[in-house]
């Protein structure tokens, strides 16, 4: 997959964790993309590493789709419980 793919699937997978994890976080369309970006690498070493199930390079793999919005709901979890949600303090 080539740069512009990964950033598309970072997109949609970050929007799909937000979905699934509703709550107000700051960041917008950028953030959302960095932490589906950040999540698909993170979600795809996890299923390397501890999964015995090495993530194809294809855009239409669905172990890879679910290996990136994994990763990210996990890095929205890591997120919130080390900021919590920024919003609601002020």
């Amino acid at each position: 997959m080539g740069i512009i793919s990964w950033i598309i699937l970072g997109l949609i997978a970050g929007v799909i964790a937000k979905i699934l994890l509703p709550g107000k976080d700051p960041g917008g369309l950028i953030g959302t993309t960095i932490i589906g970006i950040v999540g698909a690498f993170l979600g795809g070493w996890i299923s390397a590493r501890w999964l015995d199930h090495p993530i194809n390079k294809s855009f239409f793999d669905g172990p890879t789709w679910l290996a990136a919005i994994g990763g990210a709901l996990v890095l929205l979890i890591i997120y919130r419980l080390l900021f919590g949600n920024s919003r609601s303090r002020r």
